[in-house]
């Protein structure tokens, strides 16, 4: 497959509210993009796994995706457990993706920061020459975390103005979480709330870099620039 960047994340319609905007904008730059969920979102209180997947298919034609797959773990019990390990390095070597993208380590729902911590292991093993006889080793070069709902400072920030709206067209594709419906009604927010959330996020976001909407990220390694005269963002 050799996908230039692979999303790694815990239910459909994460990344679609963490990072869809940078998926879509690195999709018009003519990169692979793809995104693996974990589980398929059977807990849910609204939806049905089968109902979610169909919903994911959708989103993924709007964030021009040129693969979306789905691991079909337990959903609110993932554990970092040897076979969901191996099962993920295995699909890693298969799909060969240079940057992938993993969920903050900290998170209020525990799928979300296990599913950071599995890919981030599971990296690794895809690398291991003995890991598997049948598949060829790959280690992404880059790892980066999404940490839209972390409290925390990013390392960058991605320009999202042009694909914001899009974005928030593939999200609102899961009709089943986001869609009026009495069940679970007063736990969701509505579509209009939503839009105005996340909005706000992403204004947050992009006006620390000068732009309309933003993306955060966290790396934990330190980034390299050549040329400090052409460094963008202005420091006062």
């Amino acid at each position: 497959m050799n996908l230039d960047v692979l999303a790694i994340a815990a239910h459909p319609d994460d990344v679609e509210q963490t990072c869809g905007g940078t998926l879509l904008r690195m999709a018009e730059m003519s990169y692979r993009t793809g995104v693996l969920d974990l589980t398929a979102g059977d807990m849910g209180t609204r939806g049905t796994p089968e109902t979610r997947i169909a919903e994911s298919d959708v989103a993924a034609k709007h964030l021009q995706l040129v693969w979306r797959g789905n691991l079909h773990l337990p959903d609110a019990r993932l554990e970092n457990t040897l076979s969901a390990r191996m099962t993920l390095a295995v699909k890693i070597r298969e799909l060969k993706p240079r940057v992938v993208i993993l969920p903050y380590w900290q998170a209020r729902h525990p799928d979300h920061y296990r599913a950071g911590e599995l890919g981030y292991e599971a990296c690794f093993l895809a690398g291991l020459k003995k890991l598997d006889p049948y598949s060829e080793p790959h280690r992404p070069f880059k790892i980066i975390y999404s940490s839209v709902y972390a409290d925390v400072k990013p390392s960058f920030i991605v320009d999202i103005s042009a694909q914001f709206e899009r974005r928030m067209t593939a999200l609102l594709s899961y009709v089943s979480q986001f869609g009026h419906t009495e069940q679970g009604g007063a736990l969701f927010p509505g579509e209009q709330e939503i839009r105005e959330r996340l909005g706000a996020i992403a204004r947050f976001y992009g006006n620390q870099i000068g732009v309309r909407y933003g993306e955060p990220f966290v790396i934990k390694e330190a980034m390299e620039v050549g040329d400090i005269v052409a460094m963008p963002v202005r420091s006062i």
